[in-house]
C-alpha cells in the first residue's frame, strides 16, 4: 500500500511539474502574442510555425549565456535566492485539486498531489516565503537598485498578504473547512464563490497581482526607476529561474483563484448528465484547465492595459482600501451566516 502511494504520488508530482514548466514556457509565448495583438504588431513569428518554438529558443539562449556574478556580491546567497523563488512557486501547487478522482487500474486516484485539511494555510505559508528569494537577491547583489527592489518587495508583500489572507476568511466561513477539495465541492452547480463572495474575490485578485509582482504592481523591478530591481545583477540561468518563478507564480495564482472562487474543477451539474465516470473525470480536468487559461489571459491582458502604479499609490491601496474592504467582508459574511443559519 505504501509503495503504491509513493509510486502514485511520484507520477502525479512529475506530471504536474512537466505541465507547469511547459505552461510557463507557453505563457511567455502567449504574453508576447497577446501584447503584440494589443499593440497592433506581429509578435514572435520566426522560430517554428507561428513562432511556436520561440520558448525553446529562449531557453537555449539563456542556457548558453555567461553567468556573471558581481565581485562584491555575497555569492552563496546570490545563488540561493532564485532557487528559493522557484521552489516556492512549484511547491504551492501541491494542494490544488485539478479534478475529483479518476478510476484507473482498479483503484480510485485522487487528482491532487496532497489533500491536506489545511490547504489554505499551506498556500498562505508558502507564498509568504516567496518574498525571501527576492529580498535576498536584492541584498546579496551589493547593488543599490537591487536593494531598493528587494525592500520594495518586502513592503509590498506585507501590505498585500494581509488583505489576501483576510479575503479568504469569508470563503472559509461559508465552507466550514480549510481543505481546498471541500471548498470546490461546496461550490456545486452555480454556487461559485465569485457570486457569493464578490468583495473577497476582487480583494484576492488584486492581492494576487501584487504578490506575483505583475503589472501594474511590478514595483520591485520597475525598469524606469530601478533598472531591473532585484534581478539587475543576474544573468544566464539564475535570471531564467526568476523569470520562471514569475510565470509559475502567475499560473499557480490562477489555479488558486479558480479553486477558491470559480468553482475549481466543477462543471455545473456535470454529474447529473449520466456520463461514464472516466469521461466525467476527464471533463473535470478539462474544465479546470480552461478556467486557469482564462485567468492567465486575464493576467496578461491587465499587464498590457493598465500603467504601473506609483509606490505611494500601491501602499495606499493596500492599507487604506483593501484591508478595510477585507475586514468589512468578514463582518458582513459572518452576520449573514449567523442570520440565515439560526
Amino acid at each position: 500500500m505504501i509503495t503504491e502511494l509513493i509510486i502514485t504520488s511520484t507520477i502525479k508530482i512529475t506530471l504536474v511539474i512537466i505541465v507547469i514548466l511547459t505552461g510557463v514556457a507557453y505563457s511567455v509565448y502567449a504574453e508576447r502574442r497577446i501584447s503584440a495583438l494589443i499593440q497592433n504588431r506581429i509578435g514572435p513569428n520566426r522560430v517554428g510555425p507561428a513562432g511556436l518554438l520561440q520558448p525553446i529558443a529562449d531557453v537555449l539562449k539563456l542556457l548558453l549565456k555567461e553567468d556573471i556574478v558581481p565581485a562584491k556580491a555575497t555569492k552563496p546567497i546570490h545563488t540561493l535566492a532564485p532557487m528559493i523563488s522557484i521552489f516556492v512557486a512549484l511547491c504551492t501547487i501541491a494542494v490544488v485539486p485539478f479534478g475529483d478522482s479518476i478510476h484507473l487500474f482498479s483503484r480510485d486516484i485522487r487528482l491532487q498531489i496532497a489533500d491536506v485539511n489545511i490547504g489554505i494555510l499551506y498556500i498562505l505559508a508558502l507564498t509568504s516565503l516567496g518574498v525571501y528569494g527576492i529580498t535576498l537577491s536584492g541584498w546579496s547583489s551589493n547593488n543599490k537598485y537591487s536593494l531598493f527592489g528587494g525592500l520594495r518587495s518586502s513592503a509590498q508583500m506585507i501590505s498585500y498578504e494581509l488583505s489576501m489572507g483576510l479575503s479568504v476568511v469569508g470563503v472559509i466561513l461559508m465552507t466550514g473547512s480549510l481543505s481546498l477539495q471541500d471548498i470546490v465541492l461546496h461550490q456545486f452547480g452555480w454556487k461559485w464563490n465569485i457570486i457569493l463572495q464578490p468583495i473577497g474575490f476582487i480583494t484576492f485578485l488584486v492581492a494576487a497581482f501584487a504578490e506575483t509582482n505583475r503589472a501594474p504592481f511590478d514595483l520591485p523591478e520597475a525598469e524606469p526607476e530601478l533598472v531591473g530591481g532585484y534581478h539587475t545583477e543576474y544573468s544566464s540561468m539564475k535570471f531564467a529561474l526568476f523569470f520562471l518563478a514569475e510565470y509559475a507564480n502567475m499560473i499557480v495564482s490562477s489555479t488558486v483563484i479558480v479553486t477558491l472562487f470559480l468553482g475549481g474543477w466543477q462543471f455545473p451539474y456535470l454529474q447529473t448528465f449520466g456520463l461514464p465516470p472516466l469521461v466525467v473525470s476527464l471533463l473535470q480536468v478539462f474544465t479546470f484547465v480552461i478556467k486557469v487559461v482564462a485567468m492567465i489571459v486575464f493576467f496578461i491582458w491587465v499587464r498590457w492595459s493598465i500603467p504601473r502604479f506609483r509606490y505611494d499609490q500601491l501602499m495606499n491601496l493596500g492599507w487604506k482600501v483593501m484591508l478595510p474592504l477585507a475586514l468589512a467582508n468578514i463582518v458582513i459574511t459572518a452576520l449573514l451566516i449567523a442570520i440565515f443559519r439560526s
